[in-house]
């Protein structure tokens, strides 16, 4: 399942109804080393988007509820509207790479280790086979335009797995109502510059590191 996403309480001075405490989020420590998913993601891209550019969702999403605060404090809703786009961008960001390092292991902890059990069984009564689903997810999240990601995600109401891509940095669930189960970060930080500009190398590749652990979990948890 899903962590929790790390925060710390700050104090904040709130008159209404929003009176009380409110959480800062900070970044959630990698359960591996950087290196640890060497060759297939390199230790310098492991640390840039970890420590730079997740680092910067968290500060963003923190800015973005400071002032949020603030705009609920003085009851201004056009500030509160104007916020929505910085809260989902960054909000999105911290999100999807929380999990996304969850989805990510070495091979000497499991990493690229094939689902077994409910999960691979409904993957085959999906898709076929599990080199078929891994074949359809690769071709619709290679076509993504610019920036996003590729997800497995279960849909509750209808029992059943599902491929989706989502945009820039849109978390799965809060914008299609999917249950995220497995989320491949398409941005080109995620992989340029051990793979330049050939997303499906990335693709192929990162297969080697997943967590198939994790998401049977989340798929045991929601189903």
């Amino acid at each position: 399942m899903l962590r929790s996403i790390p925060r710390s309480f700050v104090a904040i001075n709130k008159p209404s109804a929003f009176a009380g405490l409110r959480f800062k989020h900070t970044l959630p420590a990698l359960p591996y080393a950087y290196e640890a998913l060497e060759p297939y993601i390199s230790k310098e891209i492991m640390q840039v988007h970890h420590s730079k550019h997740h680092q910067a969702y968290v500060n963003g999403l923190n800015a973005a509820e400071e002032k949020l605060g603030s705009a609920f404090q003085s009851n201004d809703v056009n500030e509160e509207i104007a916020l929505q786009a910085a809260m989902k961008f960054n909000g999105g960001g911290h999100i999807n790479h929380t999990l996304f390092w969850e989805n990510l292991a070495p091979k000497s902890s499991g990493g690229g280790q094939k689902p077994t059990g409910d999960l691979l069984e409904e993957i085959e009564k999906t898709w076929g086979s599990l080199d078929k689903f891994i074949e359809k997810f690769n071709a619709q999240t290679a076509a993504v335009q610019g920036s996003g990601w590729g997800w497995l995600g279960y849909n509750k109401d209808f029992k059943r797995l599902e491929i989706a891509t989502t945009p820039n940095q849109d978390p799965l669930k809060p914008t299609t109502g999917l249950i995220p189960l497995l989320g491949i970060d398409v941005w080109e930080h995620a992989y340029y510059l051990q793979y330049k500009n050939v997303r499906p190398d990335y693709l192929k590749a990162v297969w080697e590191v997943v967590n198939w652990k994790t998401v049977t979990e989340r798929f045991n948890k929601h189903r």
